[in-house]
């Protein structure tokens, strides 16, 4: 526990130091986000947008200008990324952007930086440090729990009601795609962090419920709201991210940590069924991150990866002891790391993973995948 103030203190000192600079993301435009049958490019438009709410794993900028230390705007962050640093928290692609691509649809735009004509494609809600649970991730002060970028979605569909009348925007709604990645922070910005008293109030499981019991109720908000078709993300080995590895003086994988996510995994399946039931014309796809990723590390040769147990970016053991700090030189060979700094994945894994759940086999996303569920 005391590693993880110590990592802590030192990473909020060393962002203290920093000026940040709002980055913006230079986004492609389309015209009409409600007429699925136009292209991108090439490409055709598979749904009329993409919404997106989570945290840093899929975030493109939505903190750069709140008062957080959880921010992703500085070099060498966004080093692969053609718009430079943005706010996310990788070398390049996120997750989420891969996806876009794959639907056919322009990356999404930050729900901060997005304006005008750019939310018609959907918009990014995610923030890092952000929960399930509104304390969630309060060490890194500013962040936008999930309730809050309920609201901000509220506020979009406000936007867009302008454009469009109720019929024609439920429609639109209804065919859209809905992707939900969150609860990590839930485990290490809360129930693993010495200063909370979540621990001494719940074992795993409890805490596993609690937080699904207000996950329920947020997506049935949204479905209120409009959204049908959603695609909810489990988590991961996070017991085998560099932060993670660090506090073992063998670097191993903490399996602790790893067996406290198995509860939460399992209630979102149960939860999904039970939403499906219980929420008319809605639809619900399950990414299996925690299959994904042991897939990744196990096999992790056969997908051109060399170093699987430190971050490309960082100091300290496994460089997962402090994060990427500004204008620190990262690793050269940025394809062959699985892990991007102290807690988040490159840019090639995220790929790996986009394109996984985009048209994967029920191993990896169930019952459907992205593009039969878009289809439907």
């Amino acid at each position: 526990m005391a590693e993880k103030v110590k990592f802590f203190c030192l990473w909020v000192l060393m962002v203290m130091l920093v000026s940040s600079s709002s980055a913006v993301i230079g986004q492609g435009e389309g015209s009409d986000a409600f007429a699925p049958e136009e292209a991108v490019g090439s490409r055709r438009e598979m749904v009329p947008a993409f919404f997106i709410f989570g945290d840093s794993l899929i975030d493109n900028g939505n903190n750069n200008n709140l008062q957080s230390f959880a921010k992703a705007n500085y070099f060498p962050y966004g080093i692969d990324f053609e718009g430079g640093p943005t706010g996310r928290f990788s070398n390049g692609y996120t997750m989420v952007d891969e996806i876009a691509e794959l639907l056919g649809l322009p990356l999404i735009p930050a729900y901060s930086e997005a304006s005008g004509d750019q939310v018609l494609h959907g918009v990014n809600y995610a923030s890092a440090a952000a929960g399930i649970l509104d304390i969630t991730g309060r060490n890194f002060v500013g962040r936008i729990p999930f309730n809050q970028q309920i609201k901000n979605f509220e506020n979009t569909l406000d936007q867009i009601t302008g454009n469009l009348g109720a019929v024609e925007l439920a429609q639109a709604l209804g065919r859209s795609i809905f992707f939900v990645g969150m609860g990590s922070n839930d485990y290490l910005n809360n129930y693993l962090m010495p200063n909370y008293p979540t621990r001494n109030e719940y074992n795993g499981q409890q805490y596993a419920d609690l937080l699904i019991q207000q996950y329920s109720q947020q997506l049935t908000r949204m479905y209120n709201l409009g959204a049908r078709k959603f695609v909810l993300a489990g988590l991961g080995l996070m017991g085998c991210i560099p932060s993670i590895l660090a506090q073992s003086p063998i670097g191993r994988c903490s399996d602790e940590v790893n067996q406290l996510m198995i509860p939460f995994n399992a209630n979102i399946k149960m939860m999904m069924n039970s939403l499906s039931t219980n929420l008319p014309g809605s639809h619900f796809t399950y990414i299996d991150v925690r299959n994904m990723f042991n897939d990744i590390l196990t096999n992790y040769r056969s997908y051109g990866f060399s170093v699987i147990n430190r971050g490309c970016c960082g100091i300290g053991r496994n460089r997962g002891q402090i994060t990427c700090l500004p204008f620190q030189t990262p690793c050269p060979n940025r394809d062959q790391y699985v892990f991007w700094d102290a807690f988040h994945p490159t840019e090639a894994v995220n790929i790996i993973m986009g394109r996984k759940a985009f048209s994967g086999d029920q191993t990896v996303v169930s019952p459907i995948n992205i593009q039969q569920l878009a289809n439907l």
